[in-house]
C-alpha cells in the first residue's frame, strides 16, 4: 500500500507464516463493455494472482483489457501479471498519484477501474459492476439515438437502478465502490471502516488521481453514484507488523504533505488530544468495540498513527530550524 518525496513500497515481511494464495472457482459473466482494469505494483507477488483472478471475468474474450505499471520488483510481479495478459510497463517510482495517474493514461476501455494489488473483487461485486456496466451501455447507446425508444430507456434506466442508487437519466461519470478491510485475518466492519467507499469505476478521461503524497483519491468530472451491491475485498494487514510499517510510511508522507500546507511547531492538541478523540469516536460511537480485540487493537493503533504524523510535522520544521 529512496525518494526525495516519496517512499516507494517495501516488500511485506514474514511471507511464509501467511495464508497462502487460493485461486476461487468464480462465476463467470458477459461483458461487452471495454472496460481499462489499472494497477501499480512493486513486489507485489502474494498478493497479485488474488487480484488478477477476480477480474477475469470482467476482461475475458478481449473484452477489456489489464494494464500494470511495475516500480521495479524484484519477484515474479511482472511474470505473473504476463501469465494473466496483462499489459505491463516498467517505470520508475513517482509517488502514488502519479504512478496511478501513468496507469490510467495507458487505458483504452471506455471505464477505467483503479485496484491496489492486495484488492480483489467479491463474487458478488463482479456480477454487480457486469450489470451496471452493461446498463451504462445500452443507457449511452440510447442517448445517441435520441428519444427514438423510450421505453427501452425507462426499461434500461430500471435495471440500472437495482444496482446503483442512481435516480435520473444523468450521464454517469463515476460509481463509488464499497471496500470491506482485513485487520489481522478478520473483516472490519465497525468503527467508520465499513463500508469504506472508494470512487474506482470512472469513464476514462473524466478522472485522475488528485497529485498528493499520501491518501490519494481520484477526482471526477460529473456525476457520480453509489454501487448497491459487492465489495472490494482489501487484504491489507495480515499482521501487526504489516500495519506498523504501513502507517510509519503513510505518517511520515502525510507529515511531509501537512509541513507543505504550512502546518509547524509542536501542538499538543495534534499529538494527544486529537489521537485520543479519534479514537474515542471511532470505538465508541461509530461502534468500533463491535469489532472484538482486533477492533480493539486496530482503533488504538490508527490513534497511534495520528500522533505520529503531527509529531513528525514538528520533528521535520524543528530540523529546518536547527
Amino acid at each position: 500500500m529512496g525518494r526525495t518525496t516519496s517512499v516507494r513500497p517495501t516488500q511485506r515481511p514474514d511471507r511464509a507464516s501467511r495464508r497462502p494464495f487460493r485461486c476461487p472457482r468464480l462465476p463467470v459473466y458477459s461483458l461487452p463493455v471495454h472496460l481499462s482494469v489499472v494497477l501499480i505494483t512493486y513486489n507485489e507477488e502474494f498478493n497479485l494472482g488474488r487480484t488478477l483472478e477476480s477480474v477475469k471475468p470482467l476482461v475475458r474474450n478481449g473484452q477489456g483489457e489489464i494494464i500494470v505499471v511495475d516500480s521495479g520488483s524484484t519477484d515474479r510481479t511482472v511474470e505473473l501479471a504476463k501469465l494473466f495478459g496483462a499489459k505491463v510497463f516498467i517505470e520508475p517510482w513517482k509517488g502514488y498519484a502519479g504512478q496511478k495517474n501513468s496507469a490510467i493514461e495507458k487505458a483504452t476501455g471506455d471505464w477505467v477501474l483503479s485496484l491496489d494489488a492486495d484488492e480483489e473483487l467479491s463474487a458478488q461485486l463482479q456480477e454487480a459492476l457486469t450489470n451496471t456496466l452493461e446498463s451504462l451501455e445500452r443507457m449511452d447507446a440510447l442517448r445517441w439515438q435520441g428519444d427514438a425508444h423510450p421505453f427501452m430507456a425507462e426499461d434500461t434506466q430500471a435495471k440500472l437502478e437495482n444496482w446503483v442508487d442512481v435516480k435520473s437519466s444523468q450521464e454517469l461519470c463515476a460509481i463509488w465502490i464499497p471496500r470491506k478491510n482485513e485487520f489481522l485475518g478478520q473483516w472490519i466492519e465497525h468503527g467508520g471502516f465499513w463500508p469504506d467507499r472508494k470512487l474506482r469505476l470512472f469513464r476514462r478521461g473524466r478522472g485522475r488521481f488528485e497529485e498528493r503524497a499520501v491518501h490519494e483519491t481520484v477526482i471526477v468530472n460529473g456525476p457520480t453514484a453509489k454501487l448497491k451491491h459487492g465489495a472490494i475485498l482489501h487484504h491489507c494487514y495480515p499482521t501487526i507488523s504489516d500495519y506498523i510499517d504501513h502507517m510509519n510510511r503513510y505518517s511520515s508522507l502525510g507529515a511531509e504533505m501537512a509541513v507543505a500546507e504550512g502546518r509547524t511547531g509542536f501542538s499538543v492538541i495534534h499529538i494527544a488530544v486529537r489521537p485520543l478523540v479519534t479514537f474515542l469516536y471511532n470505538y465508541f460511537v461509530r461502534l468500533g468495540f463491535l469489532d472484538g480485540r482486533k477492533g480493539l487493537l486496530l482503533h488504538l493503533y490508527h490513534a497511534v498513527y495520528v500522533s505520529w504524523k503531527y509529531a513528525k510535522v514538528w520533528e521535520l520544521t524543528h530540523s529546518h530550524k536547527s
